[in-house]
């Protein structure tokens, strides 16, 4: 009986999993397999929303696979030998996995084909499992290995043949092999995360998607930079997991309307940074170009900022919601790490890696990339360009209703007056005093 294993990484569904299809065609017989990798849930920073997210998401996976008379086996451990021990097992001829686009991925890749090759078992990769296009495809005209301005590449990309959806795989037999139970959260991290997370997987996530479908997305256009108005689809930690597909998504999509080209536009973002890391993963941690502005050292400040403790209440607002539900909308995303890096000059590294540590949603190509994008150092074709905070509250939450509901300690203030409470005199025992000045005060 020929034996495959699916490996699953960041592609946690049957639908629409080109990995999963193509191990249950290939084999007789499949072990879905995922591999709790002890050395990267302990890395530094410790992200327990990320970690509570993938419990939940292994757990729905599991049941998935059930109902097609399958089952999710898990092991703990290095990624390599618990592979290698379950292909030396089950005598599997091959293993399949998405293909990813970070240093860590793509070393896992070589060292994984290095170390099946001494028991003849091949090595598949799919490319067009975490993407709508493989990276790299679009390719620039120019010869270079990606696109670095996203308009261009975002017209090539709508005129790229994408491929139709995949239906779950059939029912299919999975060998006897036993893995390990799936540890309780605690067993993993020490740390509690955000109180108000929302943590799920593809059960969770195809709801959320058949949700934001039947009405919300028509309204994405002009509402998703309304803060207040909370009018984004909330899809992006289960497509950080691969719990939904991006494919599908695109697909489900009415792009001839504003708001389902909207939506496709961003999912055409994500994309973007993907196959720019693909080609450069070197800027997950260093700067893509040069930029605008000379970092300085200021812990007190970062400090103030990661606690929302600014003194500016929109950006406080949102760092407050990331402390407390694990994520924030894109705008305000915007809003606080230009503040960080073009106001305060204090190096984006510093505020990724606080997003790494907090975003249920944080992967190295969207994290890492739009953090460069608003320091000034990455694709931004206007890297001097600075947003003023008054001006984005002002803009973004007009009547303040967004910053009353995180900080309360504000809630008395009518109107736009949240937004400068030291016009109020409001004390600095309740509400801190601006750490920096800008135009508008």
């Amino acid at each position: 009986m020929t034996v495959t294993i699916a490996l699953f990484t960041r592609d946690l569904r049957v639908h629409d999993n080109p990995m999963l299809r193509a191990a249950c065609r290939e084999g007789a017989a499949v072990v879905p397999l995922f591999v709790l990798d002890d050395r990267t849930i302990a890395r530094e920073p410790v992200a327990p929303n990320r970690i509570r997210f993938l419990l939940t998401a292994l757990s729905e996976l599991d049941d998935e696979l059930r109902a097609l008379d399958g089952r999710l086996v898990i092991r703990r451990g290095d990624v390599l030998d618990e592979v290698d021990r379950v292909v030396a097992r089950t005598h599997a001829e091959s293993v399949h996995i998405a293909a990813d686009v970070s240093w860590y991925s793509r070393v896992r890749e070589r060292r994984l084909r290095e170390r099946l090759a001494h028991r003849d078992c091949l090595l598949y990769t799919h490319d067009d499992s975490l993407t709508v296009a493989t990276p790299g495809d679009p390719a620039p005209a120019t010869g270079r290995g990606h696109f670095a301005v996203f308009t261009p590449y975002f017209r090539r990309w709508m005129q790229t043949p994408m491929r139709r959806p995949l239906p779950p795989p059939p029912r299919f037999v999975v060998p006897s092999y036993r893995g390990v139970a799936l540890p309780r959260f605690s067993e993993l991290c020490d740390e509690p995360g955000s109180p108000q997370m929302t943590a799920g997987g593809e059960t969770s996530g195809r709801k959320l998607m058949k949700q934001w479908f039947s009405g919300p997305i028509r309204h994405y256009d002009s509402m998703s930079d309304d803060l207040a108005a909370d009018a984004t689809s909330h899809l992006s930690p289960y497509l950080h997991f691969g719990c939904i597909s991006p494919t599908e998504l695109v697909h489900r999509a009415d792009s001839s309307t504003p708001g389902g080209y909207a939506f496709v536009r961003q999912l055409a973002w994500r994309d973007f940074h993907h196959q720019l890391l693909a080609d450069r993963p070197e800027a997950g941690w260093t700067d893509y170009r040069r930029g605008p502005v000379e970092w300085r050292d200021d812990p007190a400040a970062a400090e103030a900022w990661r606690n929302g403790r600014t003194g500016y209440p929109v950006i406080d607002a949102a760092m407050r919601q990331l402390l407390a539900e694990g994520w924030m909308p894109g705008r305000a995303r915007l809003i606080v790490a230009a503040f960080l890096t073009k106001t305060l000059r204090i190096d984006w590294r510093i505020g990724a890696a606080h997003f790494q540590r907090w975003l249920t949603d944080a992967d190295v190509a969207n994290n890492q990339l739009n953090w460069q994008w608003a320091a000034g150092t990455g694709t931004d074709t206007r890297p001097n360009r600075v947003l003023n905070p008054l001006r984005q509250a002002e803009r973004h939450d007009p009547d303040g209703e967004y910053v009353r509901r995180w900080l309360p300690e504000l809630a008395h203030l009518p109107g736009a007056s949240v937004h400068t409470p030291w016009r109020s005199d409001t004390p600095h025992s309740v509400y801190p005093a601006p750490i920096v000045e800008v135009n508008g005060m």
